[in-house]
């Protein structure tokens, strides 16, 4: 069971908050902001894996642009003390690919936020630790005043007078005013949304692994909720986290490192064998690959950025394969980037071209077939689903019109629902059909069947052409950044000889 990690935070303008720098934080993106005049540049672009805005109905087609939706946001507040916008960042299974990230989290998205009238800036990353482990997550930025029909922000709140028992105004006791309370405008702050928001994200990955076939579950609740005799870290914050990453101690972290410490005396015996299993494998992944043959310059370089970074790096933005890989982790290993050179029998970054290029027509013919297979799936079992309504009112139908006399009203009345319901639905039916296609449920689901076993039988194929081209971007990748490594190291060399060839020449004046 893995516990699902969550947070909510609210900007706020009286800690010195901007919702303009937030957005740039969580898009890895430069936004000017018009309320204090600022350009916020974000420290980090490297983990990005997707963002995108999300819109309720009722917002204007300007709220795309992250800049404009945002400084609306700062401009339409005019206190010191206002809250800006409510902030998530939760984990992800490190198991999905990217497509699965950005689908599960665009549709929770728009469920939980967009649907109730919030404007969602959300943001999938995957960074990565000093210790190699990855950490798929998102972030999601959601505006707190509700928009009115014609686009314009709303109020937060508003006032509830007191009424006497004939239903007018109550005086305030030094006659000004009237006695009033305020509330909310929507349920957005309600306590029990943050539970809600959790249980439903933990009801969807738990949903969308199940369908992956990714074992493990999510839990939502707290140790104590669900009775578990161990205690919660604190969240470290902007401040402790800053002192920590320096090597720096901080009370915080004193109190997590306790915690942790009592957390891992109660630990099983099980535990304690997953730790030294996953000890065990970052020993192995930490020994350097062997020699590469002089003439592969691929092995080569794979061996000098695993010997410099312990690891490969990963095309987190533009790889095109790469976001349909499971297991990252796997791709960024030198010893099986190396394999699959030697397997694929590729000597040189020529061959590598020419081995990417074949492989990307055989992925085109592959996902072609996929995708006709896949439609036509999908179509026959919109086909079914409708006939499972039809065939229920068809039966009714054919049955009245058997009968005859008070038999047939009796019966009529008694079915009167599904009666009426049929001119509709067999509208519905007939729009489904092609023409001169007939009704064939048993054709149908042999079909289906027929159409699921070609898929599974295509599917390794698919996976394993997948895999092979998102190695070679990954390898590309690291070529990529080693020339360019290379070139700053020669021209900070070429500086340096410059600089001493000039302070020999001033000497000898």
């Amino acid at each position: 069971m893995k516990h699902l990690s969550t947070r909510f935070s609210i900007v706020k303008r009286s800690m010195g908050h901007s919702a303009v720098d937030k957005a740039s934080y969580i898009s890895r993106s430069v936004l000017h902001s018009e309320y204090d005049g600022m350009d916020y540049r974000p420290k980090y672009h490297e983990d990005l894996v997707h963002s995108e805005i999300s819109l309720p109905e009722n917002a204007p087609e300007k709220y795309k642009d992250r800049e404009t939706l945002w400084n609306s946001v700062e401009l339409a507040e005019k206190g010191k003390k206002v809250q800006l916008a409510r902030m998530l960042k939760a984990s992800l299974p490190n198991e999905w690919t990217y497509e699965m990230a950005v689908e599960t989290v665009r549709d929770y998205v728009d469920r939980n936020f967009v649907s109730q009238g919030m404007c969602a800036d959300w943001a999938v990353h995957d960074s990565v630790n000093e210790e190699g482990r990855r950490n798929l997550h998102i972030h999601v930025l959601l505006t707190m005043r509700p928009l009115t029909q014609d686009g314009k922000w709303g109020a937060k709140q508003r006032k509830v007078y007191t009424l006497d028992e004939n239903g007018n105004k109550i005086r305030n006791w030094n006659g000004k005013g009237y006695k009033c309370t305020t509330e909310f405008t929507t349920d957005w702050n309600d306590r029990k949304k943050g539970k809600q928001w959790r249980k439903d994200l933990a009801d969807t990955i738990n949903a969308v692994n199940e369908q992956a076939g990714i074992d493990g579950h999510w839990e939502y609740q707290s140790f104590k909720e669900l009775g578990i005799d161990r205690e919660p870290t604190v969240h470290l914050g902007s401040g402790a986290g800053a002192l920590e990453r320096k090597g720096m101690r901080s009370d915080r972290g004193d109190i997590n490192r306790k915690v942790m410490e009592q957390n891992r005396l109660l630990e099983n015996a099980e535990n304690e064998y997953k730790e030294a299993v996953k000890k065990a494998d970052k020993l192995r992944n930490a020994v350097s690959v062997e020699e590469a043959e002089n003439k592969n310059k691929i092995l080569e370089l794979i061996g000098h950025v695993a010997g410099e970074k312990g690891r490969l790096v990963l095309p987190v933005v533009s790889g095109k394969h790469l976001r349909r890989i499971r297991n990252r982790e796997a791709l960024q290993s030198h010893e099986k980037a190396a394999a699959f050179i030697k397997d694929a029998k590729i000597g040189s970054f020529e061959m590598l071209a020419q081995f990417m290029a074949g492989k990307e027509q055989e992925w085109q013919e592959l996902d072609e077939k996929w995708k006709s297979l896949s439609d036509r799936l999908e179509r026959l079992q919109g086909l079914l689903k409708m006939y499972a309504e039809y065939e229920p009112c068809w039966k009714i139908y054919s049955e009245s019109r058997e009968m005859k006399g008070f038999t047939k009203l009796k019966y009529d009345r008694q079915h009167k629902a599904d009666l009426e319901r049929f001119p509709e639905v067999k509208r519905r039916m007939a729009a489904l059909l092609e023409k001169g296609e007939k009704l064939a449920p048993e054709k149908w689901r042999a079909e289906i069947k027929s159409i699921k076993r070609e898929m599974e039988s295509l599917h390794p194929e698919r996976a394993r052409t997948a895999t092979e081209l998102a190695y070679a971007e990954v390898i590309g990748c690291n070529k990529s950044n080693f020339d360019r490594e290379e070139a700053n190291r020669a021209r900070q060399r070429q500086r340096q000889a410059d600089r001493t060839k000039k302070r020999g020449q001033e000497l000898s004046l």
